[in-house]
């Protein structure tokens, strides 16, 4: 496929970098702009001629594929007409009221709304699309009723770049008070009398590292320094435990957590450690009746839950409640007031366990598909036997349970509409198993249609993350339904470096590991292939961020496989980044990559596959890269470098297309129908390159 038009070149300014005795040569650095922490406050502040490069490459993107204008367009009004534009979420009961989200026809963002408990007249307490107008980006991020129902703290985003403003409104005013704090991280806790809110606020280098407590109605400047976490590879967050009786303050990186407490009472108490940090050794709480329950992974790869009196917390106290039992991993725990309830994972699929409190028995909620995605919804209740929770396939709409835990009753809820139709029985999903070169089973969950011939000719998109242990769901999505309808098989390769297959699985597929996740991703689509599910050059690998380097990795090992690469947000300039201890994930990654400052053979690990360090002179398939300008998590520099070697050195005429949205960071456009026009434009390349336009 020729590239139509001549694409933008980018200036070669070599810069010569020498680390352990290795010298490498960027030519490409200068787009990374000395000011970056101003341009992801204020996106006016790039530099002009980068911006102009940038610029370039939209038009260049903008030209190579207006040819699939109509088909972007059929896809997104496709995907619109599954989506019912006045949705609504379950509402969650709270005292006398209860609490949910909804979105109104032809309306972007989210309404915060409520009712009475028994019912009444519904109250809209923040409206998303109000609050949006006239703005280029809006994101809401956290939002929280105070314990008394009179107020709400709720956050915004209008940048991209994920520095959150906090604001506190009146609900009996509907105004916003004069409290406002800037620069947090998303959220905000309330202190049980209401006076007090606790937020995490981000330094200059974007890492969320001190934790704050504002008294309502003083100035944000006199706010009270709570905690600050001096070690700058760990990040700290904020939460409640179910019963409301603590406020938690988490310290972690991805491989260590500590915790802090303080009574939800008493705003003023100094916080108090439950475990030191030991390296390696992972722990999250929760409080019923005056017991902490701990969910860790202290001599339990794939974790226990032990308890603890809230009085002596620390781990001389730590005793058994569920023991540690290789192979089924706790991803999580809630705890009621006579239950606790955990997700688990066995044999690559998720389940519930219910454990009655008083006498320890328990039961698992079942399901029949062969994959499936559960989640558990929490609520804002504590002395409650109702249980909240999810699930879907990746050929069933998502519902919505409520469950009785003592009698067994289950209750659907909600039922996702798909208002254009959608009937489960015409598709087929399945998990089939791929056998990597170790001997290791790599699990590929799939959705088709019946009629989809498996004789090799069908078109395949296979998506793939394998990072930081995070496990892909075989859920439900509308949106897939579009390539899934025109013949294509989608398919999900839960790789290592996720903890798809428990912990191990993850621990595996990370830093000097971390080829695994390359290879099993490789092996997964040559599995397809042997399968006759279809065939070598129908393929069109899809990943993002820390999947995007997944893609950068399989185009540089095995190009030929793939009849394009979909490339979001993709961290591709691995090496650089984890060198650069400015950035703000750069430290707390560490523990995921290495550390190439300091180990030499951390250095020579990420180099032997970095992306952006290992493009050749070669051929290489079709790419379509996309991102943000204002990204904190993955910079705009990093897919724009990658891009600009790959068109140097590349020795195909295959489509590699750049497309940076201006106005939106890690997530994209921030609307849900925006969103829409993004995911068509990436469905529309994979039709493109395919020939099944």
């Amino acid at each position: 496929m020729p590239e139509p038009l001549v694409p933008p070149n980018a200036a070669k300014r070599p810069v010569t970098f020498t680390r352990h005795g290795h010298v490498r040569t960027d030519e490409y650095s200068w787009l990374r702009a000395e000011n970056w922490q101003e341009v992801m406050r204020n996106p006016a502040a790039l530099d002009p001629e980068i911006r102009a490069y940038l610029a370039a490459e939209n038009a260049y993107f903008a030209a190579c594929m207006t040819d699939t204008e109509g088909l972007q367009e059929t896809l997104f009004k496709e995907m619109r007409g599954r989506i019912k534009e006045d949705d609504s979420t379950v509402p969650a009961p709270d005292g006398p009221y209860a609490y949910a989200t909804r979105y109104v026809e032809g309306g972007q963002h989210q309404l915060f709304v409520r009712t009475p408990r028994e019912g009444g007249p519904e109250e809209v307490l923040l409206d998303g699309n109000a609050l949006a107008e006239g703005r280029a980006y809006f994101r809401i991020g956290g939002v929280s009723h105070s314990p008394d129902h009179t107020k709400l703290a709720w956050a915004h985003d209008d940048s991209g770049s994920e520095f959150y403003l906090v604001s506190v409104r009146d609900l009996a005013s509907g105004h916003d008070l004069a409290d406002q704090i800037a620069d947090t991280s998303g959220g905000a806790v309330w202190s049980a009398d209401g006076r007090h809110l606790f937020y995490v606020r981000l330094d200059a280098n974007h890492r969320p590292s001190r934790v704050y407590r504002h008294r309502l109605g003083t100035p944000a400047s006199d706010d009270v320094l709570v905690y600050e976490e001096a070690d700058p590879g760990f990040f700290v967050g904020l939460g409640k435990t179910q019963s409301r009786r603590f406020i938690v303050i988490h310290a972690h990186d991805h491989e260590t957590g500590e915790a802090r407490l303080i009574p939800a009472d008493e705003p003023e108490a100094e916080p108090v450690l439950v475990a030191p940090r030991e390296r390696g050794v992972e722990y999250s709480v929760d409080e019923g009746n005056g017991t902490l329950f701990i969910l860790t992974n202290l001599d339990a790869k794939d974790f226990r839950i032990v308890t603890a009196p809230v009085a002596s917390p620390g781990r001389a106290s730590w005793a058994d409640l569920v023991p540690h039992e290789p192979g089924r991993l706790i991803l999580g725990h809630d705890v009621l007031a006579r239950h606790l309830v955990r997700l688990e994972r066995v044999e690559g699929l998720p389940r519930i366990i219910v454990r009655r409190l008083s006498d320890g028995a328990e039961h698992a909620i079942g399901f029949d598909e062969q994959a499936y995605s559960l989640g558990l919804m929490g609520g804002y209740e504590f002395d409650t036997d109702w249980l909240r929770f999810t699930y879907s396939s990746m050929a069933t709409p998502a519902r919505v349970f409520d469950y009785h835990m003592e009698t067994r009753e289950r209750v659907l809820r909600k039922e996702q509409e798909v208002p254009s139709g959608h009937d489960p029985s015409l598709y087929v999903t399945r998990r089939i198993l791929a056998p990597a070169a170790d001997g290791e089973l790599v699990p590929i969950s799939l959705l088709y249609r019946k009629e989809t011939p498996l004789d090799g000719s069908a078109p395949c998109l296979l998506y793939g993350y394998g990072a930081y242990g995070i496990v892909i769901p075989a859920a439900f999505s509308v949106s897939r339904l579009s390539l899934v309808d025109r013949g294509f098989i989608y398919a999900v390769a839960h790789i290592r470096g996720g903890k798809d297959k428990g912990y191990a699985w993850y621990e595996s597929g990370k830093r000097a590991h971390k080829a695994n996740s390359f290879t099993d991703y490789i092996a997964a689509a040559e599995h397809l292939v042997a399968e006759k599910i279809t065939s070598r050059g129908r393929i069109v690998a899809q990943g993002g961020s820390a999947g995007g380097m997944l893609m950068g990795a399989v185009a540089n090992m095995a190009g030929d496989l793939f009849a394009g690469v979909i490339a979001v947000v993709p961290f591709v300039d691995v090496l650089n980044t984890m060198l650069d201890e400015t950035l703000p994930l750069t430290p707390p990654e560490w523990p995921e990559w290495g550390n190439p400052a300091e180990s030499a053979e951390d250095y020579h690990a990420i180099l032997a596959y970095s992306p952006y360090d290992n493009v050749e002179a070669k051929a290489y398939p079709p790419l379509l890269v996309m991102a943000g300008l204002t990204d904190p998590r993955v910079t705009y520099w990093e897919p724009a470098k990658w891009v600009a070697r790959l068109r140097a050195l590349k020795t195909d005429d295959n489509l590699l297309m750049l497309r940076t949205n201006m106005e939106a960071g890690h997530a994209g456009a921030a609307g849900r129908f925006d969103a829409l026009k993004e995911t068509a434009i990436e469905m529309a390349f994979a039709l493109k390159v395919t020939g099944n336009t």
